[in-house]
């Protein structure tokens, strides 16, 4: 291995600062400590194929990506094993290299489709990132690709993420673990300014799994702040978010992709949401589409504005059944604080959910229906669901049996929720389900 007593005599010869850095970084075992001061990067450091037993370290280092630079990502390991990068900063360069990029088409993954990320990491076990600054990335902050036991710890990432062709978010900017990664960990990071999602998973076919993501501080996110995709067993504990969905300009209108403290997308179970605390929501609190036998329990959400000033402005917590490999069923929502949702508290598909215990306050600040010269009141085809505190509806993305649901012991507080409280579409029969016991108030 390369150390630093050979890195002073390649400065010494006048050699350009990225060439000792590679040779350093050429290493696959050992520790790699690199120097100290910014160092441009040209083209991708790829840490050799099958490196194992590795820490690269930094020392007040700054890897920069140059104008001209070109590659996958400014550092990147594939098939690695017991890999661990620390103490050191990555400058992306993103106002030399982004450019408009469309998410990709189902059935890509996001490792083969983008291009200028700060870490990549793909077909790897045993991975640990901490104390690690990125800022100014065009694409992923860090991407993880079909890992295995990988650690996030303690990592800063501000300013990140690129366009797709009309000037919206396209999904990049934060951290992603994607395609069958396994026990992960997303712990203690903080993320702000980010066009697309902060941190989230996603995968194509088998599911990510055993991953908890946990006192993360997230502000100013164009899309999610944190997304479950895709899943089972996923811890989301205690994160705080802010201004999700900020500024409107970021926001992929064009998909109606709808910013979310947490989201949930294709087929996650067993999963829990607890204690997180999120303010100011251009959007959803929770997005539970595809969430099924799973908790959601002691979340906070609080808008303190005017409805005017949340442009996607939407329900608390929304249940939805898009995937076609899950049923709606079995969630425990309690004992969470939703205040100030432009239209509605809580939106019901399914069958066997518990909601209890819940306080919805400042519930339907847009007025609706009576408002509807200034909001748009009228949902699709089911009447009274904007502006109902807990809503209980035959359809989602898919018709679905709506009984054996228990709602009891919440308190709902908004524009008429003494006569709107609890509301039944179309086919529903509150005879199928336990509804008992809540406190609708006036407000």
């Amino acid at each position: 291995m390369l150390r630093a007593t050979t890195l002073a005599a390649f400065l010494l010869l006048g050699v350009t600062p990225q060439r000792p850095v590679r040779s350093l970084l050429a290493a696959r075992t050992g520790v790699v400590q690199l120097p100290s001061g910014v160092i441009q990067i040209d083209s991708e450091i790829a840490l050799p194929e099958g490196a194992h037993d590795l820490v690269v370290a930094g020392n007040s280092t700054t890897l920069r990506a140059s104008d001209s630079f070109h590659g996958r990502a400014i550092l990147s390991c594939r098939r690695c094993r017991h890999i661990t990068v620390r103490n050191l900063s990555i400058d992306g360069n993103r106002a030399h290299l982004e450019k408009p990029q469309a998410i990709p088409p189902t059935g890509e993954t996001f490792a083969k489709s983008f291009a200028n990320n700060g870490l990549l990491i793909e077909e790897s076990d045993g991975v640990t990132v901490e104390n690690v600054t990125l800022r100014n990335i065009a694409a992923f902050a860090v991407l993880a690709s079909q890992v295995h036991r990988i650690s996030i710890r303690h990592v800063d990432v501000s300013d990140s993420g690129e366009h797709n062709p009309k000037g919206r978010n396209n999904t990049t900017g934060g951290i992603l673990v994607e395609e069958a990664s396994t026990d992960f960990e997303i712990a203690d990071c903080t993320l702000r300014s980010i066009r697309g999602n902060g941190i989230w998973t996603h995968s194509r076919y088998v599911r990510n799994s055993n991953g908890i993501i946990a006192r993360n501080t997230i502000t100013e996110i164009g899309r999610d702040a944190i997304q479950v995709g895709h899943s089972v067993n996923v811890q989301v504990r205690n994160n705080h978010g802010m201004r999700i969905g900020f500024p409107d300009s970021e926001i992929d209108v064009e998909v109606l992709a709808t910013p979310v403290g947490v989201d949930t997308a294709g087929n996650v179970d067993h999963s829990v949401y607890e204690n997180n605390r999120f303010e100011e929501i251009n959007g959803k609190c929770f997005d539970l589409d595809g969430f099924h036998d799973g908790v959601v329990r002691g979340n906070t959400c609080i808008s303190r504005g005017r409805p005017e000033d949340y442009s996607w402005g939407n329900f608390g917590i929304v249940i939805n059944n898009a995937h076609p490999d899950m049923e709606s069923r079995n969630i425990v929502i309690e004992s969470n604080l939703l205040s100030g949702m432009k239209f509605g508290g809580i939106f019901v598909v399914g069958t066997g959910h518990i909601i209890r215990n819940n306080h919805i306050e400042r519930v339907n600040m847009a007025h609706c229906p009576e408002n509807s010269a200034h909001f748009p009141c009228v949902g699709a085809q089911q009447p009274g669901v904007l502006e109902s505190g807990i809503y209980l509806s035959a359809k989602g993305e898919r018709p679905v049996p709506v009984r054996g649901n228990t709602i009891e012991h919440n308190v709902i507080r908004g524009w008429r929720m003494k006569s709107r409280c609890i509301g039944l579409g179309t086919g529903v029969r509150a005879s199928d389900n336990i509804i008992r016991a809540n406190e609708c108030i006036d407000e």
